[in-house]
């Protein structure tokens, strides 16, 4: 399932926006849907940084704020250099610069139909499904974790909590299941953690532990340490 959040400060077409997504997600088969929908931009970014979200469709003109659709875009890429954003604007004009922010396409409010909709969502669960080897599904429930945000897993119990560069996700999994999907820059360490060497930043010898981009720390097991160190560039990143 992908995560839609819809912005737009005029509630009518908010809600407008928001009946035609969902009616394009049943009328083409599509695994969406739109977990918030707001007139209030700073509700973007505050439930993004506790949650997953794919695509932000995001209007481009705010009547009563100094931020425009473009600034709020680059907001978006700091929180989340990844997620979609599709514009929509009633001018032309803003299109070309709207396309600096990554967009992924731009809708005409006035123009918008179910088929162009369609297309449009059609189109971009193409360019998912061609990107999802970035992607880890952790649930039954379709929730998607950037491979490349993942600082290190942790076995808690009956639950692996996935450490993540802005959030944490818990779900009821075990380690045998989740290490045949792994890329090969995730290295068992311990018998309790998985770690991405990709994003380690420091490893201290003096207590085996393993220090990430954020400053979270992860340890490394002696049963699994010998074969950790192989894997990593020993002379440049244990110390």
């Amino acid at each position: 399932m992908l995560n839609f959040i819809i912005c737009d400060d005029e509630i009518h077409i908010l809600n407008k926006l928001s009946q035609m997504f969902e009616k394009a997600f049943l009328k083409n088969d599509l695994d969406g849907k739109v977990v918030l929908k707001t007139t209030n931009y700073r509700d973007i970014f505050a439930y993004m940084n506790r949650n997953i979200v794919n695509v932000v469709v995001l209007d481009i003109e705010f009547k009563d704020s100094k931020l425009t659709g473009l600034d709020i875009a680059k907001k978006i890429r700091e929180i989340n250099k990844d997620c979609y954003i599709i514009f929509t604007t009633s001018h032309f004009e803003y299109v070309m610069e709207a396309y600096k922010f990554k967009t992924f396409d731009y809708l005409i409010k006035n123009s918008i139909t179910i088929d162009s909709l369609s297309n449009t969502l059609n189109r971009l669960y193409d360019d998912f499904s061609n990107t999802k080897s970035r992607f880890l599904k952790i649930d039954s429930k379709g929730t998607f974790v950037d491979l490349n945000d993942i600082l290190f897993i942790e076995k808690n119990g009956m639950k692996l909590i996935y450490h993540c560069l802005h959030n944490d996700f818990s779900v009821y999994e075990s380690f045998s299941k989740i290490l045949p999907l792994l890329p090969e820059n995730f290295v068992r360490c311990h018998k309790s953690f998985i770690a991405n060497i990709n994003n380690i930043a420091h490893i201290s010898s003096n207590n085996n532990s393993i220090m990430f981009k954020d400053s979270s720390v992860c340890y490394i097991g002696p049963k699994y340490k010998n074969c950790f160190m192989e894997v990593i560039n020993y002379d440049t990143i244990f110390r």
